[in-house]
């Protein structure tokens, strides 16, 4: 595995597979940092590379994306949606020009609508092979609670406050969706958090991470076929 930023240009492999960590820069909470979504997502595809081997690099995270759900927070940072589509297809068209395949991995859910479509008009439009893969655990809370934090807790623990970590609002998230969609988040939750960090361990955080790990590669094959996660 190899980090694209290390590389001279003379030392970058011919038609390597590129991942692309993809995440926001949003409030996660009192007691998480504001980059966790992109700390995720580069931790999940750095292991990936490793486990996939040579031939195999990692680009710098796109760390500004569509968090205008959290707006209401300090701190938070987006670029919104029209903005971070046409990102997503400039990186690609730049990179495919010296890349083989290129896979975003994404670790925030607010990103899916204007990532699918870039990939979507990518892959259909402009025949390229390039394809995304979601970096979610499945059954985890919707933000900032037990399933962030345990993950935080195994890949930065320095970077953690518990305690500062508070039960926010555990409703489902459909349930929660309404009024988010008109209000954003801190029409639901003043703390930020959706879901109960107060429960989080880092060892829950480390069998995340693995599963995390597991899932991705299990779907990097299906997915440059065709242009979507399985």
């Amino acid at each position: 595995m190899t980090q694209l930023s290390d590389l001279a240009w003379t030392a970058v492999p011919d038609r390597p597979l590129v991942l692309v960590p993809l995440g926001s820069f949003e409030q996660h909470g009192p007691h998480l940092p504001l980059d966790t979504d992109t700390r995720i997502a580069d931790a999940v595809a750095h292991e990936v590379a490793r486990r996939l081997g040579e031939r195999v690099l990692v680009a710098p995270p796109v760390v500004y994306a569509a968090s205008g759900e959290h707006q209401s927070f300090a701190g938070t940072v987006s670029i919104g949606n029209e903005a971070l589509r046409f990102l997503l297809v400039e990186l690609v068209r730049s990179l495919t020009l010296w890349s083989g395949p290129v896979v975003f991995v994404n670790g925030h859910g607010g990103n899916v609508r204007c990532l699918s479509g870039a990939v979507s008009q990518l892959v259909e439009e402009e025949g390229r092979d390039v394809a995304w893969i979601p970096c979610f655990p499945a059954g985890g809370d919707a933000h900032a609670g037990h399933t962030e934090t345990s993950l935080m807790l195994h890949l930065a623990p320095e970077r953690v406050d518990m305690t500062r970590a508070a039960t926010g609002n555990t409703a489902p998230l459909r349930e929660l969706m309404p009024a988010m969609l008109a209000g954003g988040v801190g029409a639901v939750s003043p703390s930020g958090v959706l879901g109960d960090p107060t429960t989080a361990t880092a060892e829950e955080g480390a069998r995340l991470f693995d599963e995390l790990v597991g899932h991705v590669l299990g779907l990097v094959g299906g997915a440059l076929r065709d242009g979507a996660p399985s």
